[in-house]
């Protein structure tokens, strides 16, 4: 199975200043990684076209896009207490957002099996009008939106380690849009309970999985086929988005999950089995320990070509043994005692 791969050297070109955990660096670290550990025959490196201010403002209101690019035409500057523009930052959020938007055009014209866009910066965080999390534009969000107003049904799965409340917002009130994610908890941005379920008729087309510190694979995989499975079989989307967000990870600096690139592969492997090859694409998000990054990547595309992927090491395996069964256990009679359509 072949794999459009889509980067951009412009992304290097996002600054967030000096120790800064979202930093060029993470995206040299997944190429890198991709390079060393995934099979080359598989990718077909993929172009991306900055999204037109059209498709940006299916999510995001003309006024808010006009602030950042006047900010970064102006030399740069914080938007919220933890994220910044830089003069390149408006070109690198525009492709960001067009990688998605390019694949799934490629992908419809018979290209390739699957996407992985390596982008940056990430979006799940940005809502409507608001940079936050590191976040200015929410690509999977613009991406689901082009893809819904196309008449699919689409299906995000967001495991990073932190609530995508910036996508949960966008879609919050479309029943076009199932949007799943399995995050820590507590932890920034403090959003993603499991009572949090989509609103009018929307209800039940958003599912949180907030799970425990120390949290690892095994209960991930329960989770997916315990809870996920059977609403994403009812729900019966068109094409799946992956927002991999690669902070789950054992090594990451600044989250406490217990998750390995073992597990990724694994999670990966299930998510691609809701949707026909063709109708799938992943997009970077989160994770800022950078061998983790290289092998958690290289990994998800392993997955992307068909191929059966061996973890780095035997310390990478799939794990288990870590609490969150509990948590998943009250989740999952909650959802089991309500009815959504």
């Amino acid at each position: 199975m072949s794999v459009l791969f889509s980067t951009h050297a412009a992304y290097l070109e996002h600054l967030a200043g000096p120790r800064h955990p979202e930093r060029p660096e993470r995206l040299q670290a997944v190429l890198s990684g991709i390079r060393r550990h995934a099979s080359a025959d598989a990718l077909i490196p993929l172009e991306p076209i900055a999204a037109a201010r059209t498709d940006l403002e299916r999510v995001h209101p003309k006024a808010y896009l006009d602030r950042i690019e006047h900010i970064c035409d102006a030399g740069g500057g914080r938007l919220d207490p933890d994220t910044y523009a830089s003069p390149g930052t408006w070109r690198a959020a525009a492709l960001a957002a067009g990688a998605g938007l390019t694949a799934a055009e490629a992908l419809r014209r018979g290209e390739g099996d699957a996407a992985f866009c390596a982008v940056r910066p990430p979006g799940h965080h940005a809502n409507q009008t608001e940079s936050m999390g590191f976040c200015l534009i929410s690509n999977v969000a613009v991406l689901a939106a082009s893809l819904a107003d196309q008449g699919e049904r689409v299906l995000i799965l967001d495991y990073d380690a932190h609530h995508g409340n910036g996508t949960q917002d966008v879609f919050y009130h479309d029943p076009r849009v199932l949007f799943v994610s399995l995050h820590q908890w507590p932890l920034y941005p403090g959003t993603g309970r499991h009572s949090e379920v989509g609103a009018g008729t929307a209800e039940g087309f958003t599912m949180n999985v907030p799970l425990p510190p120390g949290t690892t694979g095994d209960v991930y995989l329960r989770a997916f086929d315990e809870l996920i499975s059977p609403r994403v079989d009812a729900f019966q989307p068109t094409w799946l988005l992956i927002s991999a967000g690669f902070d789950a990870h054992r090594f990451d600096p600044i989250t406490e999950l217990g998750l390995t690139s073992g597990d990724y592969i694994a999670l990966t492997k299930r998510a691609l089995e809701w949707v026909p090859a063709g109708r799938r694409i992943v997009m970077l998000e989160g994770g800022y320990d950078l061998d983790a990054l290289a092998w958690c990547a290289a990994g998800v595309v392993s997955v992307l070509a068909g191929e059966d992927p061996e973890p780095v090491d035997f310390t990478e395996q799939e794990t288990s043994g870590g609490p969150g069964h509990r948590q998943l256990d009250a989740i999952s009679a909650f959802w089991h005692d309500r009815q959504f359509g």
